[in-house]
């Protein structure tokens, strides 16, 4: 599983309180945890108020005059632009992900997001190992900070996370789905569903379809709860005696 602990975010000049607040919440979601901050020397109540659940983050972020300070420490950062510059190689948010994979695990990362109106300057994106944009409708200019942020961590964080695990009950034993399969052929052929013609292929297959479906003594149980019912046919239903008009 990936550390976390050695990612840093970085915002540079933000503008609105709000969205500090908002990048410090996407940070809890995804599980990080190492907020700097360039440009300011306090937080406003505003970050409080949208950082749900992320006030830890708020209240261990560090301040630094340069962003050339607040990388000081770290190894490899990767800035984060929506403006298409030819002077250097811009890449995707996914291919930048990609490359983390490349630097060994201890490695100390920064990730440098810039001012909501201006983004990062030239020379503050001239810091970057690597620079990246994430992908959007061509009609927006750029998405909100605490999203940018938000999508950045979770596309480190998840991209080759394992599926949520589903707690499944217990199989039963190879011999007890054998056994199943073996009574349900028993009551199909109640039913008159096997006969010597297609008996051997009936049987071969139920067998195939009960090992395939790995089942659990409750699907077992409802299986064959079924099929007994059905072997004792519908329960007859006396009709209900109309009720006869009171003699007046």
């Amino acid at each position: 599983m990936i550390d976390l602990s050695r990612f840093a975010v970085i915002l540079v000049r933000p503008d609105s309180s709000e969205n500090i607040g908002l990048a410090a919440r996407g940070m809890a979601n995804t599980g990080f945890s190492d907020l700097r901050i360039v440009g300011l020397d306090k937080l406003e109540p505003p970050a409080w108020r949208t950082a749900i659940h992320a006030e830890s983050i708020i209240e261990g972020a560090r301040f630094f005059s340069s962003l050339e300070d607040a990388v000081s420490d770290l190894q490899l950062v990767l800035g984060s632009t929506a403006r298409v510059r030819h002077d250097f190689p811009l890449v995707t948010l996914a291919d930048g992900v990609r490359r983390l994979e490349e630097y060994p695990a201890e490695t100390r990362i920064g990730l440098v997001f810039g001012n909501e109106r201006t983004g990062l300057t030239q020379k503050e994106i001239g810091l970057a190992n690597t620079r990246f944009h994430i992908p959007q409708a061509a009609r927006q200019p750029s998405y909100n900070l605490g999203v940018a942020v938000t999508l950045t961590l979770h596309a480190i964080a998840f991209e080759n996370a394992p599926p949520p695990a589903i707690h499944k009950d217990p199989p039963l034993t190879h011999v007890e789905q054998a056994e199943a399969g073996r009574r349900f052929r028993e009551m199909l052929d109640s039913l008159g569903f096997m006969h010597d013609t297609n008996r051997a292929f009936i049987t071969e297959r139920v067998q195939d379809i009960f090992f395939r479906m790995t089942l659990t003594a409750k699907d077992r149980d409802i299986i064959l709860a079924m099929f007994r019912k059905a072997l004792e046919g519908p329960r007859e239903t006396r009709p209900r005696a109309r009720r006869g008009k009171e003699d007046s």
